[in-house]
């Protein structure tokens, strides 16, 4: 078993500090939290499990923050977290039965379609928009889907929940952003309960990042509410790209391992 020293676990707050920060803004902090715990040698299962941990306390401390400042609708948000809670759990519950080389082909592609949206799409601030589906479509079928991919995978599922939210709701770009850290933190925790029943975490690593997480994820909360979309627009298509760069370079995906072969 790994011994934890004090470095290592400093080393690795500090990481999830800088993960919580972008995370609220833009999503995408598990892609840096999570290859740095297994870096450091965390079994993939226990990394997994403790990384769910931080991740779930930097979402609900963003969210936090937005409804203090009255940013969330807790009328049509609360359904929609209640479903994204249990898709979250059921996606945890089957990580051993999904294969994840379907998920590792098919995400990058996603989120590099999720940046173009955004990058082409110059007028998102407070653009009033028809929604597309019900309320009650949306919570017995996308909340729980994506959700359920959070629960199994992960990354990108702010950004996913983001664009769920402004194509098919009508939310404009900061009610989407604020809406989507309560949907994230809903399906965090609902993977969290599985992770946490399962007794994986490692419970003093967690608890450093997991403060530490907390205090990017507020400053980060802040930045979105103080700079608006001037910040998150070009924030979130830069991290939608590298986040799909950063799985097209895995030695897993199909693409990373023909690169590396050159």
């Amino acid at each position: 078993m790994l011994e934890l020293d004090w470095t290592l676990i400093l080393t690795l707050a500090l990481v999830a500090l800088a993960a919580g920060f972008l995370d609220a803004i833009a999503g995408g902090g598990g892609l840096i939290t999570l290859p740095v715990l297994f870096v450091a040698g965390i079994e993939p299962l226990a990394a997994i499990a403790t990384n769910k941990f931080q991740a779930a306390s930097a979402t609900v401390s963003a969210t936090a923050a937005f409804a203090r400042k009255g940013m969330i609708d807790w009328r049509q948000g609360m359904p929609m977290a209640a479903m994204s809670f249990l898709g979250g759990a059921a996606g945890a519950l089957s990580v051993s039965f999904v294969p994840r080389t379907v998920l590792q082909a098919c995400i990058p592609i996603l989120l590099i379609l999720v940046a173009l949206y955004f990058a082409f799409s110059p007028k998102l601030n407070e653009q009033v928009r028809k929604a597309r589906v019900s309320l009650a479509l949306f919570c017995m079928a996308v909340a729980p889907l994506i959700g359920f991919y959070d629960g199994i995978f992960g990354p990108g599922v702010g950004s996913f929940f983001m664009l769920a939210l402004i194509l098919l709701l009508g939310q404009h770009l900061m009610q989407a952003i604020c809406s989507s850290k309560l949907l994230n933190a809903s399906c965090n925790l609902g993977a969290l309960s599985v992770f946490a029943y399962g007794g994986s975490i490692i419970w003093p690593l967690a608890l450093a990042m997991a403060m530490c997480a907390i205090i990017g994820a507020q400053l980060g909360a802040r930045s979105a509410l103080f700079f608006g979309p001037r910040l998150v627009k070009p924030l979130l298509i830069t991290v939608c790209c590298l986040m799909a760069l950063r799985l097209l370079l895995d030695s897993s995906h199909p693409v990373g391992g023909w690169l590396r072969q050159l």
